[in-house]
C-alpha cells in the first residue's frame, strides 16, 4: 500500500522518477515512523528515507520541534556542510502520506555495539571524538536568522522541568534527589551565547562508516539554548556501551571532543559541560522511570519498555560517580 503512495509522491517531485520500490519499515512508535525505500529512476535507483507522523496523529510532544522544523534544520545543516542527510521533499496533504519528509539515504552504521567493536570501524574510532567536536561546532554555528521557530531552554528551566516530571511519578529515589540538589547548587545560569542545540547528540543518531562520521540524524529535540548541552549529553555514560574509560561515546576523550570543537573555531567550557553531563545522566534516568511507569500502567506492556525502565538503576550508579567528591 505505501509503495503506491510513495510512487505517486516521488513522481510529483523527482524528475524522471517512475516509482518507488523496496519499502521497508525501519522503526515505529506512537508518533513517528521511518521507512527505507528506493526511488526508481532511469539513471539507477536512488536510496531514500521517509520520516513521517501517520495521518490521524495529533500534535507533537511538547519537547519536539516538529517534523517541518526538523526537515528545515537538516537541510540548513546539509547546505552549511554539516554532515546531515539531504532533504528531498517535505510532504504535502495531497501526497497522502501524513506529515513528514523524504530525505536521501546515507549508508553506514548506527548501532553502537558494532561501531565500538567491529573491525571495519577500527580506523574510524580513534578519530570520532574529534570529528564530533567539529560537527557540534558546525551545528552551534548555524545562523540564528535562518532557523525555524524553536523552543528556548535554559539550565534553570531544564532543572525545573526535570524535577516536575520526576515528582509526577511519585516514586522517590534518593540518588535522584541528590542529583537535583547538586544541579540546583551548581546551576551555571544563562550561557554567554544562545545557539541551536541538537538536543540528542549521541549514538543511535549518528551514521558512521569506515571513514568516520557520515551524518547526524533525528533533530526532533532541537531547541535554542546552551551549546555545552550537546557536549555534555554525548559524554553521558549510558552512551558509552561499556567502554566507560572513553567518555565520548565509548570511543574517545573529552579532550579530543573539545579539541575538535575548538579547531572549528568555538570555545568549550569544561565546567558547563560537566553540569550538562550530570543533567543528561539524570534526564536519562527520569526518562527510564517514565518508560517503566508506562509499562506498568499503559496498554503497551512491551518488553522494550520494561528493559529501558530497569536501566534507571544504572543512572543512579553513574550519578553517584559523577557527584562523589574528587580526591
Amino acid at each position: 500500500m505505501i509503495e503506491a503512495e510513495l510512487t505517486r509522491c516521488v513522481a510529483s517531485f523527482y524528475p524522471g522518477a517512475s516509482g518507488a520500490t523496496g519499502a521497508a519499515k525501519l522503526s515505529g512508535g506512537a508518533s513517528q515512523e521511518t521507512w527505507s525505500f528506493d526511488v526508481v529512476h532511469p539513471d539507477g535507483h536512488v536510496g531514500a528515507i521517509l520520516r513521517r507522523a501517520p495521518q490521524g496523529y495529533g500534535a507533537s510532544p511538547s519537547r519536539a520541534a516538529g517534523l517541518d522544523a526538523e526537515a528545515a534544520l537538516m537541510q540548513l545543516a546539509y547546505e552549511a556542510g554539516v554532515p546531515s542527510p539531504r532533504v528531498m521533499h517535505v510532504l504535502r496533504p495531497e501526497d497522502g502520506l501524513g506529515k513528514g519528509f523524504i530525505m536521501a539515504r546515507v549508508e553506514g552504521e548506527t548501532i553502537a555495539r558494532r561501531i565500538l567493536r567491529d573491525e571495519q570501524f577500527a580506523q574510524a574510532r580513534p578519530m570520532l571524538a574529534r570529528q564530533l567536536g567539529k560537527v557540534a561546532a558546525g551545528i552551534h554555528g548555524l545562523p540564528a536568522s535562518k532557523l525555524p521557530p524553536l523552543r528556548q531552554m535554559s539550565s534553570t528551566k531544564e532543572i525545573a522541568d526535570l524535577e516536575r516530571e520526576y515528582r509526577s511519578f511519585d516514586w522517590p529515589r534518593p540518588v535522584f534527589e541528590l542529583a537535583l540538589r547538586w544541579l540546583g547548587e551548581h546551576d551555571p545560569g544563562p550561557s554567554d551565547e544562545t545557539t541551536l542545540v541538537h538536543g540528542d547528540f549521541r549514538h543511535g543518531n549518528l551514521i558512521v562508516g569506515p571513514d568516520g562520521l557520515r551524518a547526524v540524524l533525528d533533530w526532533e529535540l532541537a531547541h535554542l539554548g546552551d551549546p555545552m548541552e550537546d557536549l555534555g549529553w554525548v559524554c553521558v555514560n549510558s552512551w558509552r556501551f561499556g567502554e566507560i574509560d572513553k567518555p565520548v561515546g565509548g570511543f574517545g576523550s573529552r579532550e579530543e571532543l573539545f579539541a575538535g570543537y575548538e579547531e572549528a573555531g568555538r570555545k568549550a567550557d569544561p565546567d558547563r559541560v560537566q553540569f550538562w553531563e550530570v543533567m543528561g545522566t539524570l534526564r536519562w534516568g527520569v526518562m527510564c522511570c517514565g518508560m517503566m511507569q508506562r509499562f506498568r500502567s499503559g496498554p503497551d506492556h512491551s518488553m522494550e519498555r520494561a528493559m529501558i525502565g530497569r536501566r534507571s538503576s544504572e543512572t543512579e550508579i553513574d550519578l553517584l560517580g559523577l557527584l562523589a567528591p574528587r580526591a
